[in-house]
């Protein structure tokens, strides 16, 4: 568990590092700022790396309770023992833990409690007869999943119950292959945060690392971006930082013919071809494309190297 006050709030500029220009982020500004003043809670929706949990904290900063402390519980950690504890609910009902004082209390990967956490969590919340009920949470409730609740509760995973208090307001975070738009705003941010971090100058990304990060299908979305712009930044080499991403293997394509059907040989060296090219860029990268050393580790010859490098499309202008 997190917790933290002012401090879990974003300061501004990291803000912009989860906005954006497209409407889908400037609609969901625009909601978190009108609900942030209610004490509805609310659901943050998206895949993981979409920026949920800034999200929350965005909400908690722009809210009433902006200073009062806000604790984060990472439910995927949680086992019933550990939630009452962290809930503070014994047999007298009691609330005496620090989610008694907290302004807002992020449930983090909400669907990741067992039914055993669900049950306690159900029993914490306020149903609307607050006055009633034994170890109530008086704190503004956030969660965030990336799991979709209804099929969740379909399938017997998660309390319908639970999902009803938890649910007031559902905000959905698009992924990032769905705001491409986006991508050179968050890579200048990143790339101004991270020279500032490490202390380097800021570099100028060329035409070709921009393609390459605006054609990726980014499976980790925000925070995939900039764990990639980190490394930019901190190895000064372009080439290399984004070497893993240029390497993704190709589609491996069957030869067909009309009367012999697929072609076992044919996919057998598509396979090889493509593990091998897999494994010269790799050795590129451990080697910052020096080729000479390149062909040291791939344990071949220099020639047989640059050979190997025309077939499967590298120009000696890329490799150097």
């Amino acid at each position: 568990m997190t917790t933290n006050g002012t401090a879990g709030a974003l300061v501004s500029e990291d803000w912009g590092f989860v906005t954006g220009m497209c409407p889908a982020m400037q609609t969901l500004e625009s909601v978190v700022a009108e609900i942030a003043p209610t004490n509805i809670p609310v659901l943050f929706l998206g895949e993981s790396g979409t920026g949920k949990a800034m999200f929350a904290q965005r909400l908690h900063r722009l809210s009433a309770r902006s200073e009062e402390p806000l604790v984060t519980i990472s439910c995927a950690a949680m086992d019933p023992t550990q939630l009452s504890a962290e809930l503070r609910m014994g047999a007298d009902g009691t609330k005496n833990s620090s989610l008694g004082t907290a302004g807002s209390v992020i449930f983090d990967e909400i669907s990741e409690l067992d039914s055993a956490c669900q049950r306690n969590l159900l029993y914490a919340l306020p149903d609307g007869n607050a006055d009633s009920q034994r170890g109530v949470l008086d704190a503004r409730v956030i969660s965030t999943t990336r799991h979709n609740l209804d099929d969740e509760m379909r399938a017997g995973r998660f309390r319908t119950e639970l999902y009803y208090r938890i649910n007031g307001v559902c905000l959905r975070l698009p992924a990032l292959r769905d705001r491409r738009d986006d991508i050179p705003i968050l890579v200048e941010s990143f790339l101004s945060k991270h020279a500032a971090q490490f202390g380097r100058p800021r570099p100028s990304l060329s035409p070709r690392t921009l393609r390459v990060l605006l054609d990726h299908a980014w499976p980790g979305n925000i925070r995939e971006l900039e764990n990639v712009v980190k490394k930019i930044v901190a190895l000064g080499d372009e080439q290399l930082a984004i070497a893993e991403l240029t390497a993704a293997p190709e589609p491996v394509t069957l030869e067909v013919t009309e009367h012999r059907g697929y072609s076992l040989k044919a996919a057998a060296r598509a396979a090889s071809r493509e593990a091998e090219r897999e494994l010269i860029l790799k050795a590129l990268g451990h080697t910052r494309w020096n080729r000479k050393r390149a062909a040291q580790e791939l344990q071949i010859s220099y020639k047989s190297l640059l050979y190997k490098l025309k077939q499967i499309g590298v120009q000696d202008s890329e490799a150097d």
